[in-house]
């Protein structure tokens, strides 16, 4: 994080936004996404390419036709590449990249261990650089959600529900995605405060593609093991091993563990209603307006603006059953 925060223009937030008090924004943000659309340069002329680690659930699919909506708009071109979640793909994707030349590329996600040498190649051959919860050295803007706050948020309310107590089932398949990583290491973090809770050893291990079943089979197969009382809750860093572990929860009848993610995928949120539900808490991203805001920083960029902060931060909202309703509409899912 930056040690100062620059300035910006007032914005006139929606009423249910400033009664929610939901919005996990951090004091030393680096940007704010902008809501004002009217000042965004034309990118008519312009190819943009929009890399993509995958477009297999709800974040990736409303990221990625957010952009490619926002280029179109802007009267760009964009130039569409999907990995299908296949690091080797990945890896040739950003090299034909490079040989297309585009006049700027966004990739969206990816492990860095894996990209940032193709990156550096796309940054050394004068491409400008754009990414989306990739925060690569190489990156000129990386647009994401404050996941710093988000995993504290959902930590935070991990605890409350669990009253300080129990045992903590993790997924954590992924920590070489940096937003992963860091929303993990929110909860460990809180968790040292607790010394009456803990995380079950072993940990489990989400993966792609067949997420759901993977998570629901996991989990099945350990509450066998784990009478009741034995588990307060199943966290993940995402919301698609979320989504199948509280499926087995509720197949299995041990809706009093409860489960917490991130994204805000429909679904999760759509079992969430259940009366019965074992979904503690999601914090919903806003992935339409990530994929927006990235493309509008991209086209200021290419308009002259030079003084764009390393990384824009996308306000994300905790959500339980209590203010479901209001985190769906002011995300416009209804």
């Amino acid at each position: 994080m930056p040690d100062a925060v620059p300035t910006f223009k007032s914005i006139r937030l929606p009423a249910v936004w400033r009664a929610l008090a939901l919005t996990l924004i951090a004091a030393s943000l680096a940007a704010t996404a902008r809501a004002d659309d009217s000042d965004v340069p034309s990118l008519a002329g312009k190819r943009i390419a929009i890399s993509m680690t995958g477009t297999s659930h709800y974040f990736d699919i409303k990221t990625f036709q957010a952009q490619v909506d926002e280029v179109k708009r802007l009267g760009g071109t964009p130039i569409t590449l999907d990995a299908g979640r296949n690091d080797k793909n990945l890896v040739n994707q950003l090299q034909t990249v490079v040989t297309q030349k585009p006049d700027a590329v966004i990739q969206t996600l990816g492990t860095l261990s894996v990209i940032d040498p193709w990156l550096k190649r796309i940054s050394k051959a004068g491409i400008p650089l754009f990414t989306i919860d990739a925060p690569s050295q190489y990156s000129l803007n990386n647009t994401t959600s404050d996941n710093m706050a988000t995993g504290k948020a959902l930590a935070g309310q991990l605890i409350k529900d669990a009253g300080g107590k129990g045992n903590v089932l993790v997924f954590n398949g992924f920590y070489g995605v940096p937003v992963c990583a860091i929303r993990y290491d929110q909860l460990k973090l809180a968790l040292k405060d607790q010394p009456e809770m803990n995380i079950i050893e072993p940990e489990l291990r989400d993966v792609i593609p067949n997420t759901v079943q993977d998570a629901y089979s996991q989990v099945s197969a350990l509450l066998n093991k784990y009478p009741k009382g034995s588990i307060s809750a199943i966290w993940a860093a995402w919301d698609i091993p979320q989504l199948g572990a509280s499926k087995a929860l509720v197949d299995a009848g041990r809706t009093e563990i409860k489960t917490y993610g991130v994204d805000g995928t429909p679904e999760v949120l759509e079992l969430m209603r259940r009366e019965d539900s074992p979904i503690g808490a999601v914090v919903a991203q806003q992935p339409v307006l990530i994929g927006k805001t990235a493309v509008q920083n991209v086209a200021r960029y290419l308009a002259g603006q030079r003084d764009l902060p390393k990384e824009t931060q996308v306000p994300t909202l905790l959500t339980t059953a209590a203010n479901l309703p209001e985190v769906q509409k002011l995300r416009g899912d209804n």
